[in-house]
């Protein structure tokens, strides 16, 4: 049996709810009516829809699954370089496309050490496995944002993820 690692880049998309993310961070607050406090507006994210990574994944264990062996190597998921925003950027887009009053404010509180420029290089998986992300950053959070206001509406989530998925997979 051929084996793999994979790991993706900074991951974001509906239903993610954990603490001190900022996407997740940012929903609360637009939902609590609260300003969100931002650290680090100037750190550097490569973010990517949870879509591609799992997308991914699953091609390199199709390959793996076929016996075919060459794939049997480490591999990283991520958007190109043009997608890797700071983010500042990635606050602003969404206090934007949320509107009805959303905003954000930045921490000025240290906190704990960040690394100020996150990146993986994909370009392995491009080359050799043949994928490539269907989304730029904007499609990411425009799906991303659809998926909580659908959640806010009282929609069906599964339903409206299972549509999600299959929409991806069209694209």
């Amino acid at each position: 049996m051929a084996l793999a690692t994979a790991r993706a880049d900074n991951v974001i998309g509906g239903g993610d709810w954990t603490e001190d993310r900022l996407i997740p961070d940012l929903v609360r607050g637009f939902l609590s009516w609260q300003p969100v406090l931002i650290r680090r507006l100037n750190a550097i994210r490569p973010w990517q829809h949870v879509l591609e990574s799992l997308h991914g994944y699953l091609m390199l264990a199709g390959e793996l699954l076929a016996q075919d062996a060459k794939f049997a190597s480490a591999y990283n998921f991520g958007p190109s370089d043009e997608d890797t925003w700071p983010v500042e950027r990635i606050a602003t887009k969404l206090v934007d496309m949320w509107g009805n009053g959303a905003s954000s404010i930045r921490d000025i509180v240290p906190g704990v050490h960040e690394n100020h420029v996150l990146r993986l290089d994909a370009s392995k998986a491009r080359a050799e496995g043949g994928w490539k992300p269907k989304f730029r950053i904007e499609e990411a959070l425009e799906w991303t944002m659809a998926w909580y206001r659908a959640w806010n509406q009282g929609e069906d989530m599964a339903e409206f993820t299972q549509h999600q998925i299959l929409e991806y997979e069209r694209l």
